[in-house]
């Protein structure tokens, strides 16, 4: 009988060892954005800020790539006081918005340890009468494996400039951060 176990293990272990869960960490941050984003409580106090690049959901949901960017582009604050390279919430995409709502998150299809997984929310309703042509936020998170477990390599957002990657705008914060601290910049990140 035992044989026969070791035979059913050997066969079950490489497939649960290649199917990374591309899922788990767009839902984690998109809970995190959610808890951020919602209603005052009772009391009227805003919920505690979930930090979507603390150092917990560095070392787990973001690739070593997305890590090396931020932390280049975190080295210049957005605020004197320090902190995040933002100034505003780069996954609602601004400073201003509802709680989430109707949140979906679509996976796409694998291929080559790669995935994306689209997210669409609604973050205006509660700021009144809508254009005509008005649609959800949408959100493209790529995904990559490494070291055997889905991770976040970029996010797109598609409502901003040229498809707005995060992974772009870090590395452009941090090169305009450079040139500012080394007295050669313009006065504008433009």
């Amino acid at each position: 009988m035992p044989r026969f176990a070791l035979a059913a293990l050997a066969l079950v272990l490489p497939v649960c060892a290649e199917a990374a869960d591309f899922k788990a960490p767009v839902s984690e941050i998109m809970s995190a954005a959610a808890a951020n984003w919602q209603d005052t409580g009772p009391n009227g106090e805003a919920p505690p800020n979930v930090d979507y690049f603390s150092e917990d959901f560095l070392k787990r949901l973001y690739s070593r790539d997305f890590v090396a960017r931020y932390r280049e582009a975190a080295k210049y604050p957005a605020y004197d006081d320090g902190g995040s390279p933002f100034d505003y919430d780069p996954v609602i995409g601004g400073q201003d918005g509802c709680a989430l709502k109707d949140v979906t998150i679509t996976e796409g299809r694998p291929a080559d340890g790669a995935e994306d997984v689209t997210v669409t929310f609604d973050n205006s309703h509660c700021f009144g009468e809508r254009a005509a042509g008005w649609e959800p936020e949408r959100l493209v998170f790529k995904l990559v494996e490494e070291d055997g477990r889905a991770v976040i390599d970029d996010i797109e957002r598609p409502s901003f400039e040229e498809g707005a990657s995060l992974k772009k705008e870090m590395a452009e914060l941090a090169e305009y951060g450079a040139q500012e601290a080394a007295g050669g910049g313009s006065g504008s990140a433009e």
